[in-house]
């Protein structure tokens, strides 16, 4: 039986996140160079101050050069002060994004796979900036879980 694939816009604010940086190709995130940031990120939960949401561990991409990109294990904080040893802040802009869940038992690339669709199918332009996707973990959830849950936000530009 197939399920309904259901996806909302979203419109987020500027905000400001603290984190680790994590640079190298899909195939070396594939074989878990983010999850190996996300566990650090995780044991360091504590150094970071003013935090937003504690409950949620935020993974941002952007766009680099050929197969590899930039990804940012971070939570969202009300203000930067004091960066952690190791961590960097980032400004990620005001944006409409295209938002799903991706709920255990699914296939992660169809998750995306069908997201694309939905936005293209809506006739959203994928926005063109740096940030190329976002997603939020549970940070209760382990970063080597083999079957996880996660939001899963597509930056997208209103219709034209």
């Amino acid at each position: 039986m197939d399920q309904v694939f259901e996806a909302i816009l979203v419109s987020k604010p500027s905000f400001q996140a603290v984190g680790m940086r994590w640079e190298g190709t899909f195939e070396e995130a594939g074989e878990g160079g983010i999850r190996n940031v996300q566990t650090e990120m995780i044991r360091r939960l504590a150094e970071i101050r003013h935090v937003v949401r504690p409950e949620t561990l935020l993974g941002l991409s952007y766009h680099h050069e050929g197969d590899s990109f930039v990804h940012y294990a971070a939570l969202e904080v009300e203000r930067v002060e004091q960066i952690p040893e190791g961590m960097t802040s980032v400004t990620v802009p005001a944006l409409t994004y295209a938002k799903t869940e991706h709920k255990k038992g699914d296939n992660i690339d169809s998750s995306y796979t069908n997201i694309f669709a939905w936005i293209e199918k809506q006739g959203y332009p994928l926005h063109r900036g740096d940030v190329t996707h976002f997603e939020l973990y549970p940070m209760a959830q382990d970063p080597y879980a083999k079957d996880p849950e996660f939001t899963i936000m597509i930056p997208v530009d209103s219709k034209a």
